[in-house]
């Protein structure tokens, strides 16, 4: 008997037990469309955090405020000097504050990196409900506190309006810039049209001056639900974010490092530190957050392979207890082929192969099913369509491999049969 009839063979008597190969081929797919479908979601996810975190650019970072951890068993309060653990005195002053405006606009003022772009900002709240007449938002709509380069910096453009002037922010009068789905949500029809219109922010009310062109949204990035007023007006606000923040544009990628390094000691002298403190606040290139979610993101895929592999486990159990029952149905079978001049290893061929084209037909299907169940994120998340190659690829060697494994049993038990005994079985 030739491998292609072995093949052959097997092949037939998949077909013929179709109820018992649907099963078995079902709880293998189940298990390869739980990794594939995971995997391909958690790609869309990580694809659509890329674009999302793009906004500020490969080209810009952030200095925010660097919570000092709590100091345990050291001087008394009002003391103005800790010893450091060399018997150093360190100085304790500007340590466990926030950012002042007085510290941020000197950082701006005297930052000067080649042209680079300085922004100072400040969150006022990030669950604010903007109502316009009988329209409202959702209440998720954060309020920011920014100068006039907060746009550049943050990768912003104006699709209709302007910027923020210097009577703006001089006098802190109620103007603002709102995203694009705050638009959207408060004029359906044509979001152009909210220029100079009165809308209502905690319940006060402030002229529209810009529209912001859209950037994209994410389940855990909402970019474009956002209100953008000056740095003076969102002082009356007592929810406002104690501390201010910073973001730098450089001109072009290659300056970045270079740049960062002339930040922090611009960032020192603002906040007074001297050569034996520690630096007390944090400096964020545009995609560290990503890379955080990302990280997170490949913990989960850890676990979706887990549970896939555990499913899979399950299967090949399943799978390896369907042929050895099918080693017993077809024992006068057996017993024909090697009384027709059959060897060993054909019979042992023909349930390897049979074992392993059940688990392939799983991997198949379970790989079709994964990637259309995964691509609904990408439809959530417009992002583009996702085929996790890898994970295709390495789904359809572990169904061989599981077939291959559950396989070998049964076809030694079967192959091993006494074709006397075997013709003889009822």
């Amino acid at each position: 008997m030739t491998l292609q009839d072995s093949f052959i063979l097997a092949w037939r008597t998949v077909k013929g037990n179709k109820l018992r190969t649907s099963i078995t081929v079902a709880i293998i797919a189940f298990g390869i469309m739980a990794l594939i479908g995971i995997i391909t979601a958690i790609s869309a996810m990580n694809q659509s955090l890329k674009e999302n975190f793009s906004f500020m650019g490969a080209n810009a970072f952030t200095i925010r405020y660097k919570e000092m951890n709590a100091r345990m068993g050291g001087p008394p309060q009002g003391e103005e000097f800790s010893k450091t653990k060399k018997g150093q005195k360190e100085k304790k002053s500007n340590l466990d504050k926030p950012f002042k405006l007085e510290e941020s606009s000197y950082f701006k003022e005297n930052y000067s990196f080649n042209r680079a772009q300085v922004s100072v900002y400040r969150r006022a709240n990030g669950n604010n409900e903007i109502v316009y007449k009988n329209l409202k938002t959702n209440p998720q709509i954060g309020m920011w506190g920014a100068d006039e380069n907060y746009l550049a910096v943050n990768g912003y453009q104006l699709a209709v309006g302007r910027n923020l002037n210097a009577v703006d922010l001089q006098s802190g009068r109620n103007v603002c810039m709102i995203g694009s789905s705050v638009g959207a949500k408060l004029f359906p029809r044509n979001p152009e049209k909210s220029l100079d219109k009165i809308i209502l922010v905690q319940g006060k009310p402030y002229r529209v001056i810009g529209l912001l062109k859209a950037k994209g949204s994410s389940a855990m990035l909402r970019q474009d639900d956002i209100v953008v007023t000056s740095l003076k007006n969102v002082r009356q606000y007592q929810n406002s974010n104690p501390s201010y923040q910073l973001g730098v544009a450089v001109n072009n990628v290659v300056e970045l490092e270079p740049a960062i390094d002339e930040a922090m000691l611009q960032m020192r002298k603002a906040r007074k530190l001297i050569p034996t403190e520690s630096d007390n606040f944090i400096i964020d290139k545009s995609d560290k957050f990503a890379q955080l979610f990302i990280g997170f993101l490949a913990g989960i895929s850890g676990a979706a392979g887990a549970i896939g592999m555990i499913t899979l486990i399950g299967a090949a159990i399943g799978l390896m207890n369907i042929m050895l029952v099918a080693v017993n149905e077809r024992t006068r079978e057996v017993g024909l082929i090697k009384a027709l001049g059959g060897k060993r290893k054909d019979v042992r061929r023909q349930f390897l192969f049979e074992s392993i084209i059940i688990s392939l037909l799983g991997a198949i299907f379970g790989i079709l099913l994964g990637v259309l169940v995964g691509n609904v994120f990408s439809i959530v998340l417009s992002t583009g369509f996702v085929i996790p190659w890898f994970w295709v690829i390495t789904g359809i060697v572990i169904c061989s491999g599981v077939g291959l494994v559950a396989g070998i049993y049964p076809a030694m038990k079967a192959a091993s049969l006494n074709p006397i005994n075997a013709l003889r079985y009822e």
